[in-house]
């Protein structure tokens, strides 16, 4: 359905009923966008944000088995322990740092351990530092709860990349937090080693919270390393990770996400998630355990075919007139430049009405970013052929001067 006056209402009504907080939260611009497309005949969806590969069938097949046996009641509130401890032991392995169970929580996908993440550290007068772009949950959710924010700008030339002395120069004496996504939603970039060590000696130094959303952290390309936060920081004392089963495996609608922290965190953590989604899904929490027990050939076939997308989505991006492009490292995801001035929204809603192709535009991501667009390659590398059949002659003709 279309973006109608009821969801428009339901965002900006100032009825005395609802909490004034959530005037703090945008109408999606991804939703806004896909809706408009759900009327349309003929879209080629370049907007999605999830896999398109089928989830391996070791993990379909722990779903089921559990549904079978009756494994549909409530696990602990922190997870099944079967998960949790084959977490633990998957990253101690992946990253060489000892983790235990009590380091982790199960929750309902990353978006509840980013929402319980942000909430329970957010409030007046705390400041917080976020990239920009960025994915679009953070800024708001901090807003809601009396937060500050200062976001950092980064730029198609410069491949997204954070500057680390920009972060550390964005420092107040009221700083909290700082939020990182690598890879990330919506560029693709992947921080070296160097840029997040540098932001966690000097936030380590201060006192300050880093929470490092790595939802994507499979998902990188030419055989580089992962430097996640878990490899670069000293302790877990001021360090909250968030990642999940949805893109690494394909089972984005199965709702299985995790916070990693100090086990001081994770308890004080546990009893807000109780009173939020109580616990995960049960059936696919074991999903979870065989994913983690054999997913490693799907991890290779599903890299192998986003970096043929990848790589042909930079070659049509290089030969569109109009748009500044990049190679991105991680994700799937392409942020690509308009000139400067030019509103993103705009083109990105003419693109979608005259030529059927379905972006996001980069104002739904930041402040600074108004004149990008979204690309995902999360589709069929024959779907992104088509879409640049169409794209590119319509940018031949537009004047953006």
């Amino acid at each position: 359905m279309p973006l109608g006056s009821s969801d428009i209402d339901l965002y900006e009504s100032e009825d005395p009923i609802w909490n004034p907080a959530l005037l703090t939260i945008p109408i999606p611009g991804i939703r806004k966008m896909v809706n408009l497309a759900s009327t349309m005949n003929d879209v080629i969806h370049l907007s999605i944000g999830q896999p398109d590969l089928p989830a391996p069938d070791t993990v379909v097949e722990a779903s089921v088995e559990a549904l079978r046996a009756g494994q549909t009641g409530y696990t602990m509130d922190a997870g099944m322990p079967e998960l949790l401890e084959s977490l633990a032991e998957y990253y101690s392995e992946r990253y060489q740092r000892p983790l235990s169970p009590d380091n982790i929580m199960i929750t309902t996908g990353a978006t509840e351990a980013i929402y319980l993440a942000l909430t329970a550290v957010a409030a007046p007068g705390r400041h917080f530092i976020v990239p920009d772009p960025a994915f679009m949950l953070y800024a708001p959710l901090i807003r809601m709860n009396g937060g500050e924010v200062t976001e950092i700008p980064t730029r198609a030339e410069n491949h997204h990349q954070l500057d680390p002395q920009e972060v550390i120069d964005a420092i107040e004496p009221h700083t909290h937090a700082i939020v990182l996504n690598s890879p990330s939603n919506p560029t693709g970039t992947l921080y070296p080693r160097k840029t997040l060590e540098a932001i966690l000696e000097e936030a380590a130094y201060r006192g300050i919270h880093v929470i490092s959303d790595e939802v994507y952290d499979h998902l990188i390309y030419d055989g580089r390393e992962y430097p996640s936060v878990l490899s670069c920081c000293s302790d877990l004392d001021h360090v909250m990770v968030v990642s999940s089963f949805s893109k690494t495996y394909s089972m984005a609608g199965m709702r299985i996400g995790w916070l990693i922290g100090s086990q001081a965190a994770i308890k004080k953590l546990r009893r807000y998630h109780m009173f939020t989604t109580t616990v995960a899904n049960t059936p696919f929490q074991w999903a979870g355990v065989a994913a983690l027990r054999s997913g490693g050939p799907f991890i290779e076939e599903m890299l192998s075919e986003y970096t043929r997308r990848r790589d042909r989505l930079v070659e049509l991006v290089e030969q569109t007139p109009h748009l500044t492009g990049y190679k991105p490292e991680g994700a799937f995801y392409l942020f690509p430049a308009l000139p400067e001035g030019v509103n993103g929204t705009n083109v990105a809603l003419r693109l979608l009405k005259e030529t059927g192709v379905c972006t996001i535009p980069g104002e739904t991501f930041g402040n600074s970013c108004s004149n990008a667009l979204r690309l995902s390659y999360s589709t069929s590398l024959e779907s992104i052929e088509r879409a640049f059949e169409r794209i590119i002659p319509w940018m031949e003709k537009q004047d953006f001067d």
